[in-house]
């Protein structure tokens, strides 16, 4: 397995041709419509309009394909939280907008919700007592973010916050049933407020 620095760097890196573009936006569809398991190599090949010959040049086995689909996704849930910081300016509201973008995107990823729903076997060993990796990253990728909003606070701890904004975002996605608003951006806004902010400002604000 790669280590955390490694599979950070991949989600923010790696560049993506736009013929591999189709064929992991094919992969996806078909992994939407049919779940991982039962979508075949053959069925991904046919939407994204080659041979599947052409596929396995690309990719070697379907868990190939299946890491490049989820990096991906990681890809995209990155480009969502900057999309957002970028449209707002002071720093309270840029760290509520990583918390809202962090925890709407994970717990709302489609692909994400559908596995556990109908493939619960294949992704939450992944997302519980495996999940170690998976927190590692996001809290790694928080704390440099929030590290990039208050460099010279020594006192604020952007670790600590990491850890607790990626959990409650793991523990959202899994049961997102709940009285923490995530359908609702501006309720969540509201919530990062008074739950996220207090946490972060306090010694800034003596």
């Amino acid at each position: 397995m790669p280590s955390i620095p490694s599979m950070l760097q991949r989600i923010l890196d790696k560049p993506v041709s736009d013929g591999e573009i189709k064929v992991l936006e094919s992969a996806l569809s078909a992994f939407l419509d049919f779940g991982i398991k039962r979508t075949s190599m053959g069925e991904i090949a046919r939407r994204a309009g080659i041979s599947p010959a052409t596929l396995y040049r690309r990719f070697e086995s379907k868990n190939d394909l299946v890491e490049a689909v989820s990096l991906r996704e990681a890809q995209r849930f990155v480009a969502e939280i900057d999309k957002r910081v970028q449209t707002v300016e002071s720093t309270e509201d840029q760290l509520v907008e990583i918390f809202v973008a962090f925890i709407a995107s994970m717990a709302g990823n489609e692909l994400l919700r559908r596995l556990l729903r109908t493939e619960p076997d294949l992704i939450l060993p992944r997302l519980t007592t495996e999940a170690g990796p998976i927190l590692t990253v996001g809290r790694t990728y928080l704390a440099e973010k929030l590290r990039e909003l208050r460099p010279t606070d020594r006192d604020f701890d952007p670790d600590l916050v990491a850890e607790i904004m990626a959990r409650l975002a793991l523990s959202l996605a899994l049961t997102p049933d709940g009285l923490i608003p995530l359908d609702d951006i501006d309720a969540g806004r509201e919530f990062a407020r008074r739950t996220l902010l207090p946490m972060v400002v306090a010694h800034g604000a003596s």
